[in-house]
């Protein structure tokens, strides 16, 4: 039997979270941008010799006016936060969508990979890869660097996911914690 578990994706407008997506679950590189309204893809994965069938749920991108929907919040087992390094305002970003996960759910945190994507722009680079990893242990997160475009760290991104899910998951319980939000 597989467990199932329910994975968002969240980060700035076209910081390259559709490209991970779509990278990670068919294995091919979507050059073009439309903007994303939501989607959910689907994965089996075998990680550490157990069945996960994943859902990965690819978000509009968020900017610190959007509202995180509470779909977002429930019922997710798992969070990928995604920057570009180059944009230094999609990396400061991450720390608003992050706070308002954890006020939402009322916890004090969460299974969490922080993704810096576009290093095959290194040129370009606005975030350095220590600010990346500083953010990522301030916040008790994991964190990698990727490329969609190369497909580097793509797979190791929802798999680190899956081993923070799993840390924080008392004996294979199926259902993420039932979140404390009272919505009066």
């Amino acid at each position: 039997m597989s467990a199932k578990r329910r994975i968002a994706v969240l980060g700035s407008r076209s910081v390259g979270k559709s490209s991970l997506i779509i990278q990670y679950c068919t294995n091919e590189f979507v050059e073009s941008y439309y903007p994303t309204i939501e989607s959910t893809f689907a994965k089996t994965v075998n990680f550490k010799n157990t069945d996960y069938d994943c859902e990965i749920i690819d978000t509009a991108g968020q900017d610190e006016f959007s509202i995180l929907n509470s779909k977002h919040a429930i019922g997710i087992h798992g969070y990928v936060l995604v920057y570009s390094v180059s944009s230094r305002n999609s990396f400061d970003m991450i720390q608003i969508v992050y706070d308002k996960i954890i006020d939402f759910c009322g916890v004090t945190n969460i299974p969490c990979v922080i993704v810096g994507s576009k290093v095959d722009l290194e040129q370009s680079r606005q975030v350095k890869p220590e600010e990346g990893q500083k953010l990522a242990r301030s916040n008790d997160a994991a964190w990698v660097e990727t490329s969609a475009k190369n497909n580097i760290n793509v797979a190791r991104v929802f798999e680190t996911c899956l081993s923070e899910i799993e840390k924080r998951t008392p004996n294979n319980q199926a259902e993420p914690p039932a979140s404390r939000c009272i919505i009066m």
